[in-house]
């Protein structure tokens, strides 16, 4: 079963900045992005679990072809996973773990 995908507000803006961003730089490019963060998704939702922890309860998962990495913790009695960042690598990696609610 799949867990429900809940995105903290400013990891929906930074997913959208970045879309927009690959968008404008190359047509097309956006929707390739968007492709493989989708796929990222569909993996976390799937098998929240076979992602490493890398701080306390975040996990995180590369994006495929794009310098980019989710993180995200697990509720497990809401069957849900909170989406704390949609995270550029080259940013302060402090800035990716969000306190989600």
């Amino acid at each position: 079963m799949a867990f429900e995908l809940v995105f903290h507000p400013k990891a929906e803006k930074e997913y959208a900045k970045a879309y927009r961003w690959y968008e404008r730089t190359q047509k097309g490019l956006g929707d390739r992005f968007e492709k493989m963060v989708d796929a990222s998704l569909s993996s976390i939702s799937g098998r929240p679990y076979s992602f490493k922890a890398v701080k306390g309860l975040y996990r995180q998962v590369a994006v495929a072809v794009f310098p980019y990495v989710i993180v995200y913790q697990i509720a497990k009695a809401k069957e849900q996973i909170y989406i704390a960042a949609v995270f550029h690598t080259k940013r302060n990696p402090k800035q990716k773990f969000r306190k989600v609610s």
